[in-house]
């Protein structure tokens, strides 16, 4: 089975995230928040890294409830600061804590933070029926710049970009990857 050349397949992590998430179309919210904190953290790292560590945010973040993390406090951002087996970035936790904020408010305003983010793609997934190695795109510019605007942090057009790949609404698999084409549905 082939897949995309930048799995590491000693990895069992990353081998599951390629094969069963990456690029699948995502409508569920919670997930979606999931992977828009995961992406923000990795600002400057590895995703294998932050993939390695997914399970050590989950129980700091609890559970990636973005309700909850709306919510923290200086008590518990001085927590997250001391925890180990996650990034321990004042500003990146801090850009959690508005981001979720950030995500009430488009859930509110579209009824869903999925509602929200496929519109601009009149929800069709985008397929890459190339091998070019895109890190940043029109699109990613365009939801990068709206989200700023709202007063999201850590979520430059790179990020968005990955971010993008991460929840289907790209589908950028290599041409020669088995999930090339089980991806390629519109949605």
């Amino acid at each position: 089975m082939q897949r995309c050349r930048w799995v590491n397949e000693n990895n069992p992590l990353y081998v599951a995230y390629h094969d069963l998430e990456w690029g699948k179309p995502s409508y569920d919210d919670a997930y979606l928040f999931e992977m828009l904190l995961l992406e923000s953290f990795q600002a400057g790292l590895s995703w294998e890294c932050i993939l390695n560590k997914r399970a050590n945010f989950r129980k700091a973040f609890d559970n990636f409830s973005y309700q909850k993390i709306a919510q923290y406090d200086a008590t518990k951002i001085s927590k997250l600061l001391q925890t180990p087996g996650i990034i321990r970035n004042k500003l990146k936790i801090q850009a959690a804590i508005t981001n979720a904020q950030v995500f009430l408010k488009i859930q509110k305003e579209y009824h869903s933070f999925s509602n929200y983010i496929w519109h601009f793609t009149n929800n069709k997934q985008i397929i890459n029926k190339n091998d070019t190695f895109a890190t940043t795109s029109p699109l990613s510019d365009a939801i990068s710049r709206d989200l700023k605007k709202r007063g999201m942090k850590f979520v430059g057009s790179t990020i968005i970009y990955s971010y993008l790949q991460a929840i289907g609404i790209i589908n950028d698999h290599e041409l020669n990857c088995f999930c090339s084409q089980a991806n390629s549905k519109d949605h």
